[in-house]
């Protein structure tokens, strides 16, 4: 009986021993490409830059099948690239490979000028309103017309140089006619000299922006006789203050 037993026993341990041994050692273990990693580097020359100036980019990868570079695109998997960029800006480079991805980064300061604010004059740029009807002149037109004549020339020049010389300062350009002709007729000629003289410092530099023109047609007169010299008093474009 003890005989039987221990034979039974030992049939059992050799079956166990037998079903443990299909299963593989390596089983559950992760599985390894053993292929080494990327590598990669990126530098700029310069590192630093005017607004305007190029820099010179310049990258090299080890074990890289594709190169990116966040901004420029595909790249070679070494190479050199000149960029101009308008501000400051961080190059990103992604290489990657069998062995996985890296990535390097660098960046190149954009130095940007910085321009210099008008000088205050002590009155907001605005200048004294005396000092502007001596810089800025009423415009004279002949009969019936909106031309700029050749005596308006130079008070237009000079009037842009004052303005742009006093960016504060914004303008009414008040176009009146003579008395002769009906109110609607002179309403629109009024507004065509206003316009006129407004197109002149266009012209010569002064923003749309602070100019603004109003016909008075003949409802104002600076001269109430009737002679030519009193009518052409009153054809005139005439500057102001817009406050």
């Amino acid at each position: 009986m003890i005989l039987g037993a221990a034979f039974a026993l030992l049939a059992v341990t050799g079956c166990h021993h037998d079903h443990a041994s299909g299963i593989p050692a390596n089983a559950g273990a992760p599985m390894t490409s053993g292929l080494p990693a990327p590598t990669a580097s990126l530098t700029a020359d310069p590192p630093s830059i005017d607004l305007g100036q190029s820099v010179v980019l310049n990258w090299r990868t080890t074990n890289a099948s594709s190169v990116t570079i966040e901004g420029i695109g595909p790249v070679p998997v070494n190479g050199t690239q000149t960029v101009s960029p308008s501000n400051s800006t961080n190059f990103h480079l992604i290489a990657k490979g069998d062995g996985g991805e890296t990535e390097a980064n660098v960046r190149v300061t954009v130095r940007v000028p910085v321009v210099p604010s008008t000088p205050d004059n002590g009155n907001g740029d605005m200048g004294s309103e005396a000092a502007f009807h001596q810089n800025v002149q009423d415009l004279f037109f002949d009969y019936d017309s909106f031309d700029l004549r050749p005596d308006a020339q130079s008070s237009v020049t000079n009037a842009a140089s004052y303005l742009n010389a006093h960016p504060a300062i914004k303008v009414l350009i008040g176009g009146y006619c003579d008395d002769r002709g009906s109110a609607e007729y002179n309403i629109t000629l009024g507004e065509n000299r206003a316009n006129a003289a407004k197109t002149a410092l266009l012209a010569a530099g002064v923003p749309a922006s602070r100019l603004r023109v109003v016909s008075y047609g003949k409802e104002k007169q600076f001269c109430s006789e009737e002679n030519e010299q009193c009518w052409q008093q009153n054809r005139r474009a005439q500057f102001s203050l817009d406050k």
